[in-house]
């Protein structure tokens, strides 16, 4: 996860995951257009240990989030980079220093895309808690928080959040994701004391679930746990 090299941006002809679609449309009598990228759904997970009373987070390495930072360290775009289907590679035409791989590793709920028809999203979110946090969930011990829309303005797409407690007596194993599908997941434990200043604190990168999710933890069981929420 620490050493990032030979980055090359190079046209996206087809994928699994992303479709590009235009869709023109007329508003209120208005002609309009609109570019957008259908994906999957998605699940999210808050895990909560009560043995140790830390939330379980993953952390790894999202390219979208370094390419951001990369491209301040370049006076072209990743778009002028690529004409006519040509591979230039980062090192080629880099000015400066490049970001080192922390720029692009984020703190996240574990999560997973509902690609799986036969399965519900309870039992697609017990999958992902198993594979990368390697703790044995129930599906009856999910409860779900909510669903909302992320990337509106992109995708649409829709993620479910989940919350599950788990104990030291489910840790089945280490997790970290399927290394046979080049995932590289580092499993994080926040303690519940320290979690809304870790929430908050803008040097360490995250997702909105995570802000989110804490929050609700904080408002909706706290004083199960009989905590203060003061920041």
């Amino acid at each position: 996860m620490d050493q990032i090299s030979n980055i090359q941006v190079v046209p996206c002809s087809s994928s699994n995951y992303l479709k590009p679609f235009r869709v023109h449309y007329s508003q209120n009598g208005t002609k309009k257009s609109w570019d957008f990228m259908r994906t999957h759904d998605s699940v999210s997970v808050l895990i909560f240990n009560t043995t140790s009373h830390c939330f379980i987070l993953v952390k790894q390495f999202r390219p979208a989030v370094y390419m951001c930072e990369w491209e301040k360290h370049t006076p072209q775009s990743p778009e002028d980079k690529v004409k006519e289907g040509e591979e230039k590679e980062e090192s080629e035409e880099s000015h400066g220093d490049p970001p080192t791989a922390a720029a692009g590793v984020t703190y996240e709920l574990c999560a997973g895309l509902v690609d799986k028809p036969d399965l519900s999203l309870e039992e697609i979110a017990r999958q992902e808690i198993l594979e990368e946090c390697g703790y044995d969930v129930p599906v009856s011990k999910l409860r779900k928080i909510t669903s909302y829309r992320s990337g509106v303005g992109v995708t649409g797409s829709k993620q479910t959040m989940f919350y599950a407690e788990v104990s030291d007596d489910n840790c089945v194993g280490e997790g970290g994701g399927k290394s046979q599908e080049g995932e590289l997941i580092e499993v994080v434990k926040v303690p519940l004391p320290e979690s809304m200043n870790f929430a908050f604190d803008e040097s360490l990168p995250k997702t909105m679930g995570v802000l989110f999710s804490f929050m609700w933890f904080h408002s909706n069981m706290a004083p199960k746990y009989k905590i203060s929420t003061n920041v």
